[in-house]
């Protein structure tokens, strides 16, 4: 049997455990697999710094949205710890003007008119329109278990974050980058950028998948997580 590898995951804006939840299932075999707390913290910094105060002394780490972004700045900080990195559904751009008003509008909106319904109208960016409702409904719910606080948190964390684009030249480690080819979120042209600076990066497109890919596709998903463990 092989020897099973850390690997800490690292959840998206408003997600826990559950976005994860077909990962830890179908990788139990080759990863001994944590989950980072993303929840807690009002910048990127300080949450990548969490997850390195937590996490073993070397990993494998991958992050799911502004997961991504997190362990972005967790290789910064920490590259000798790093073993190898995977970037789903992620950017590696920081918010324009435009984009940090959208999110400040949409945490105003959620203290107004309430949380769920800023939930609900944003599932079309979210999740395919061919995909089980039930992961529309499984969203929702795992934002709502996360809550308003943690949202306003982590889109000020969102907002703030640094540029991760210069010192993406010097990862050295298997890095796997990965999107939904109908991704409106975080569309295909950011994942190809990603890939093009991470020298050596394997660039991987699941088909018919929304945002939401480890929950959408979690079979293909893992697939390509194997294949990554295993390079």
């Amino acid at each position: 049997m092989s020897r099973r590898q850390p690997l800490v995951l690292v959840p998206g804006l408003t997600c826990d455990a559950e976005v994860w939840r077909g990962q830890v299932a179908g990788l139990s075999d080759v990863a001994d697999m944590t989950v980072a707390d993303t929840l807690e913290d009002d910048t990127i910094a300080a949450m990548a710094e969490r997850l390195l105060d937590e996490a073993p002394d070397r990993f494998a780490l991958a992050g799911f949205s502004m997961g991504g972004y997190v362990a972005m700045e967790a290789v910064r900080r920490a590259p000798h710890r790093v073993a190898r990195l995977a970037l789903l559904s992620t950017s590696g751009t920081v918010d324009d003007t435009g984009q940090a008003a959208v999110r400040r509008a949409a945490v105003s909106t959620a203290r107004e008119r309430g949380f769920e319904k800023v939930l609900r109208g944003s599932l079309p960016l979210l999740v395919h329109p061919q995909a089980d409702p039930a992961i529309g409904e499984a969203v929702v719910a795992m934002a709502l278990r996360v809550g308003l606080q943690a949202f306003e948190r982590q889109q000020s964390a969102i907002i703030g974050r640094s540029d991760p684009r210069p010192a993406l030249c010097a990862i050295t480690v298997p890095t796997l980058v990965l999107v939904g080819d109908e991704d409106r979120t975080t569309p295909p042209r950011h994942a190809q950028a990603l890939a093009a600076a991470i020298p050596g990066a394997d660039l991987r497109c699941i088909p018919c998948c929304g945002h939401m890919s480890t929950m959408e596709r979690a079979g293909q998903v893992n697939a390509a997580l194997r294949r990554w463990l295993a390079a």
